[in-house]
């Protein structure tokens, strides 16, 4: 029974596995939570200092991202300590914010054009 777990997810196609990694990635506290580990390790009372929303939503939100193996933790004392499961998540969230510079900028230069255009 154990190894039938397995199976099924090495017979699952990568797009749809890539697909399932996406949509874990696909929120914006788990983004704003990735992001502030890319920088280094934080207590969860650090975490809950910059993101600005209830214990309970965060809590909820590290769990997804323990399931997905995206984060480990480390105790210490009474603290809590997440981290980045791998340094490329950084790497990724560096290219998606390179890709959304490169798409508003074009976005920025079609209005200008659009605007020029209209008053000409």
């Amino acid at each position: 029974m154990g190894s039938h777990g397995r199976a099924t997810q090495a017979s699952t196609p990568l797009y749809q596995l890539k697909a399932d990694f996406f949509k874990t990635l696909g929120h914006p506290l788990r983004i704003r939570v990735l992001e502030l580990l890319s920088v280094r390790e934080h207590a969860v009372a650090e975490i809950l200092a910059q993101v600005e929303v209830e214990a309970a939503s965060l809590s909820q939100q590290l769990a997804v991202l323990r399931k997905a193996n995206l984060v480990v933790t480390r105790r210490e004392g009474s603290n809590v300590y997440y981290s980045l499961t791998h340094p490329q998540i950084a790497e990724l969230l560096r290219v998606a914010r390179g890709i959304l510079s490169g798409l508003l900028e074009g976005q920025a230069e079609l209005l200008a054009d659009l605007k020029a255009g209209r008053h000409g």
